[in-house]
């Protein structure tokens, strides 16, 4: 355990033996449901830092957190082949993890691809599902919020020092995120690059982007309303950021009619995917989280 940064670093192999990574936080933390954290596309268990302290340090309720690096992103082993960055693959290493961990049941917090995964637990593993945190995801995705993403991808900056790395990331979401603070921006860029040998880089393998480039957005998505429905007897929090692009407020609503209970946050001034650890949604996490226990 670090006591400075508050987590320790898990390792544990994947099905087939690549070397995956998570962080622990409130390992001690046993009296109530842990809580997983499941990034998105191209992101890493940094995104959950705060978010991870508030729930294992200073939430009325401390909990223990675990917050996972996919593989190919973060301290997790690069894969060889491509071809196995797919969400399938992904729930797989999670439950693996989870195994590992000797972790049954928890509450799941998935942001954008990590609501995907949650999806598919879903429908290997409902028994492990105890409450669960959507952060700006669903079982329909809006073409235009994966066409932004593709872009994004393909055209990504390259800084060459860390404030070029702020600048840029505000340059290409700042409409979208007009709300954040500086040190809003100042912590996503720490949580998205890494310093290398060959200077500052995404912190994650490039091979990723090509499963994104090779989606045909002409073509219709397919929804996942059937695995949305494993999910009906769960207590669900849906957050969606007012602007985004990749969940509608039109299937928000929908989701509200296959899950009656469902709980929903609009987060103003955000985008896709909202931050977690901004303004009170750490704290509505939390209630949340308590109340589904109870």
């Amino acid at each position: 355990m670090s006591s400075i940064e508050g987590f320790s670093d898990f390792f544990h192999a994947a099905p087939d033996g690549l070397r995956l990574h998570a962080r622990v936080y409130g390992e001690a933390n046993s009296e109530h449901w842990p809580v997983v954290c499941l990034p998105g596309l191209t992101r890493n268990a940094r995104d959950f830092h705060q978010l991870a302290l508030y729930l294992s340090t200073r939430s009325p309720v401390a909990r223990k957190v675990v917050a996972f690096d996919y593989r190919g992103r973060g301290q997790s082993a690069h894969d060889p082949d491509v071809s196995r960055y797919n969400v399938g693959v992904e729930a797989g290493d999670i439950l693996a993890g989870l195994a590992a961990l000797g972790i049954e049941e928890a509450a799941f917090i998935g942001t954008s691809r990590g609501g995907l995964i949650i999806h598919v637990l879903g429908a290997l593993r409902p028994a492990a599902l105890k409450a669960i945190v959507l952060n700006d995801i669903g079982p329909v995705i809006e073409p235009a919020g994966l066409a932004h993403i593709q872009t994004y991808l393909e055209r990504a900056p390259k800084p060459k020092t860390f404030a070029e790395a702020v600048d840029a990331q505000r340059g290409v979401h700042g409409k979208d995120f007009p709300v954040l603070t500086d040190v809003d921006w100042t912590r996503m860029v720490s949580a998205l690059y890494r310093d290398t040998d060959q200077g500052l880089l995404p912190d994650f393998d490039p091979k990723l982007v090509d499963t994104v480039a090779n989606l045909d957005l002409s073509q219709p998505l397919p929804a996942l309303w059937p695995q949305f429905d494993t999910l009906a007897a769960i207590p669900l929090l849906t957050i969606r950021g007012a602007n985004s692009r990749l969940l509608s407020a039109d299937t928000m609503r929908q989701m509200r009619e296959h899950h009656p209970m469902m709980e929903t946050i609009t987060v103003d001034g955000q985008g896709h995917a909202p931050f977690l650890e901004t303004g009170s949604l750490p704290g509505d996490i939390a209630t949340f989280l308590d109340r589904a226990e109870r």
